[in-house]
Order: C-alpha cells, then structure tokens, then sequence
C-alpha cells in the first residue's frame, strides 16, 4: 500500500504483489489535502496572534514570509522537539505537541480515505503487509505514528518519500520502453464506464477500480417495433444519469432487420487495454451487424476532476437511485402498456365485462402515476396493472399453446415429453 502526501493532495493506493506483478487493487484521495494544508495551520495561528486576517491581507510580501516560516518550522520540527517560528515583527516558539494538536483533524481526514480504499478493495488493514510513505510530510512524526497506529505495523521509510514517485516513474518508463518482463504494473480503471439506457439512464458496464486490461459484455435489445438502427452514447462517471456524466463518444449500429421490440439481441462489448485505450462494439446477434470505436476515457480529466466525480456520486446516492428506479419503473410501464394494448387487440373480447373494466382502470391508473414524480405511486399502480391483466395474459398463452399443438397427435405428444 501506498500514502501520498504531496503539496497540496492525498492520495492512497492498495497493490498487490505476486511473481512481479504489481496490481492496484484501489485507490482514494483528498484533493484538497496536502502538506501546504499542515503549513497552513502554522500561518492561521501565527496571524491569529499577529491580529492578521490571512483572507483580507494584500501584502503578497508578508504572505510568502509566513508561508516559508510555517514550512520551515513543520520540516524543523520533524526532527527537533521544538523551534522559532519567526517572520518580521513576530517570533515565538512553536513545539511538536502544538503543530501536532494543530494537524491531528488532518491526518484524520486522510486516514478516513484510506479506511474507503480498503472498503473498495475488499481488505482489512491487517491484511495490508507493507506501508510506503510518500511526500515530504510524510516525515511528520505523527503521521507515520498514526499511519503505524491504523495498519497495525510500521511503514517502509527506507526509500526517500522525495523520490519514491520519480524512482516509481523511472521503473514503468523501464518496462513500457524495454519490453522487460520480470515486473508489470496492472493500474485500475478510475471512473465506471457505461452507456446510455432508455430515459437517460447510465448503465454502467465496466465498473470503477476494475483492473486493467479488462473486458465486459451486457446484452441489449430495442424498444420499439421495427427499429433498423441503436445510436450508443459512451459515458464516464459514477452518477446514474447521463446529465451527471462525462461523454466519451457515440456511434451508431446500423442496417439491423426490422423486428419487433425487443427481438433484437444486441451484445455491446467494452474492453479497456493496458494503455488505458477503450474500445466500445456493438454486434446484433441475430443479422451479425457489427460497428465499433476506440476513445481514450483518462483523456482531459485530471485527478481532481475525477476525486470530484465520485464524491458527487456519494452525495447524491440517494437521489440519483431514487431517480432512476422511476425512469426504469416508467419504461416497464410503457412496454407493459403496448405489450397489452396487443393482447386486447388479440383477445380483448374473450375478456368478461368486469375483467375488461378493471383492465381499463388499471391502464388510467398506471399513465396518471407515469405524469406523476412519485416512486411508491408508480410501483403500487405497476402491481395493480399486473393483476389485473393476469386474465389477459392467460388468455394469450392458452391462445399461443392451442395454435402450437394445433394439428398434433397424441403420440407425437407422448414423444415430445
């Protein structure tokens, strides 16, 4: 596992390590969490004791002092038990304990982030083995207390935490360049990828974290009777509508025979390469259509736009399912009113007069709670619609049985079972 504490991020990352191959199980962060934050809490208390507002000060000079006063003293104090804190105008001593009460919310927060990179990759912090230290603040005494408190054993200091990314870096360029194969690096995906569903609904087929190279299939289908052509739109994000999501690309699977909805079986397939490459194809399983694209889903996102897009995702959890379980309940509801605006056509007069009307009532109900917003009205209404059409439905399939055993004879039956 890795701890990154650089200027101004954090970020964790669990691997494992087998036979050279390093895979990153997971990763989490605070984008707005760094070393200049622990910095910062030595300017705020030097400017409480000076009288100075730090959010209304003009003087870029008496800025850039404190700011090189409070660096100065967090990396004295990493190594001394206390130290001058000391700008133009104001001196005082400054001791770990106090930069420790100061950073102690800090550290919190960080060690929160990474409790949710061990939640995504499924493992207790007993199970972590070794713990690398990254980033200058990470020489911080508590930190390295606190990060030893957590995981149950001391982390791996031995390398520089200045050069551990730079060395890291050196080691992949290595491998990519060289074609070595006696050490791989197998990264994960940062952001689910999906496409878009009926009702602007994201259907998320590779999920976030999965480990790359990967590849996923979901099968779809039309919704409308005789549809020759899918347009499918690729998204990127962790929200459940297309509105809250990154686009990637769209393109469209043509010449599909017309059929009746639903008929038509449509493999999409994704599959993201080693480089980060995705490629996104559609087949029609029954007339052997096929298109595809490649798009690049890291493409003009940087690490804080993609912490952001989850955290949007946690936020929003509740609405954006609630949301979605009415857009999918509304698009049953329509099928399962064409589906029995069919079977009326077929065999509505075979219905007796009270069937027929609570059919028709039901049919009312279903479309007043569609115009309406409410996710318990419309799942009631769905039910009620469903028995009320059970009738129906066994009209049309003692109807379908008759006409299929229409003409066979008893023992033709017999062997058929």
């Amino acid at each position: 596992m890795a701890c990154t504490i650089g200027g101004g991020t954090f970020d964790c990352s669990i691997l494992s390590l087998q036979d050279g191959v390093f895979k990153v199980l997971s990763t989490n962060g605070d984008t707005f969490l760094g070393g200049d934050d622990f910095d910062h809490t030595l300017m705020d208390l030097a400017a409480r004791e000076m009288g100075l507002d730090l959010t209304r000060t003009k003087d870029p000079q008496l800025l850039q002092q404190l700011r090189d006063a409070a660096e100065r003293t967090k990396i004295t104090l990493s190594t001394a038990e206390s130290t001058e804190f000391t700008v133009p105008g104001y001196a005082r001593t400054i001791t770990r304990a106090e930069l420790e009460t100061l950073i102690s919310p800090l550290i919190d927060r960080s060690l929160a982030r990474c409790k949710i990179a061990l939640r995504d990759a499924e493992r207790q912090a007993q199970d972590i083995h070794e713990v690398v230290l990254v980033g200058g603040s990470t020489r911080v005494p508590l930190v390295r207390q606190r990060v030893a408190e957590f995981f149950g054993r001391t982390p791996h200091t031995e390398l520089n935490p200045d050069e551990v990314v730079a060395l890291g870096a050196a080691i992949q360029a290595d491998i990519l360049t060289s074609g070595r194969r006696d050490m791989l690096l197998l990264d994960v995906v940062p952001l689910s990828l999906g496409i878009e569903t009926l009702g602007g609904v994201v259907d998320k087929i590779i999920h976030r974290n999965s480990t790359v190279p990967c590849r996923a299939t979901t099968r779809y289908s039309t919704s409308a009777d005789g549809q020759t052509a899918i347009t499918i739109n690729i998204y990127q994000g962790e929200r459940e509508l297309t509105k809250d999501c990154r686009l990637l690309g769209t393109f469209k699977l043509g010449g599909i025979p017309p059929m009746p909805a639903q008929l038509p079986q449509v493999d999409v397939t994704f599959l993201v390469d080693a480089n980060g490459m995705l490629t996104v194809s559609a087949k029609e399983q029954r007339s052997g259509r096929a298109a595809s694209v490649e798009v690049t889903p890291a493409h003009g996102l940087t690490p804080e736009e993609v912490e952001r897009l989850v955290l949007e995702s946690v936020t929003f959890a509740h609405e954006d399912f609630t949301t979605r379980r009415f857009i999918e309940l509304k698009n049953k509801a329509d099928a399962d009113l064409r589906h029995t605006d069919k079977g009326l056509a077929t065999a509505g007069t075979l219905l007796s007069p009270e069937q027929r009307r609570r059919i028709d009532q039901a049919v009312d109900a279903l479309r007043a709670a569609q115009a309406g917003h409410d996710v318990q009205a419309l799942q009631a209404a769905s039910d009620a619609f469903n028995a009320a059409t059970t009738p129906l439905a066994e009209l049309l399939m003692n109807a379908a049985a008759t006409q299929l055993l229409a003409g066979r004879r008893e023992d033709e039956l017999d062997s058929a079972t």
